[in-house]
């Protein structure tokens, strides 16, 4: 373990590759003393993953399905504030909470997932976010479309509106 550690300082400075349309990853298992897992993108980042003690992992960072979830939350998020943007929308915030069931028999797949998005901005209309948010679903965000085959798929969303409250001419 402590030697994969020792040489994330090498995979910190590699450079991104463009690899057009196909993703590339290597994992490291970081070595007999436990279940510590490092993964190099091929855009040049890292991420570590282990497993629970009764796993034999010694919990030292988030295990893959967590990530898989936290990639899907950070994808569709991703989307919604880019609609947003590019829709010029005040929008200041974007936060998602995601809350998962998997299948109680291996390979223990994600059976549902509730998407819960708090957006934050400047007179953000429900109807905007919302469509905000159905079009990364619907069309845009690859992770949630792939674990639409084996989930139900299901979001709600609260709208924080930062707008001056109008003065009170009492």
């Amino acid at each position: 373990m402590i030697g994969i550690l020792n040489d994330l300082r090498f995979i910190i400075l590699a450079l991104p590759k463009d690899s057009g349309s196909g993703m590339e990853c290597t994992i490291n298992w970081g070595g007999p003393q436990g279940m510590l897992f490092v993964a190099q993108t091929g855009s040049g980042h890292i991420a570590a993953m282990d497993g629970a003690p009764e796993g034999g992992g010694n919990n030292l960072a988030p295990r893959p399905m967590e990530l898989l979830l936290a990639g899907t939350g950070g994808c569709t998020a991703y989307d919604v504030v880019l609609i947003l943007k590019r829709g010029r929308h005040a929008v200041t915030g974007c936060s998602v909470k995601l809350q998962a069931e998997r299948a109680d028999t291996d390979p223990k797949v994600f059976t549902s997932i509730h998407f819960t998005f708090t957006v934050t901005g400047k007179n953000l209309s429900r109807t905007v976010v919302e469509r905000a948010i159905a079009l990364s679903h619907d069309k845009y965000c690859s992770a949630s479309a792939m674990l639409a085959h084996t989930a139900k798929i299901t979001w709600s969303a609260d709208i924080i509106d930062e707008a001056p409250a109008a003065a009170d001419n009492a």
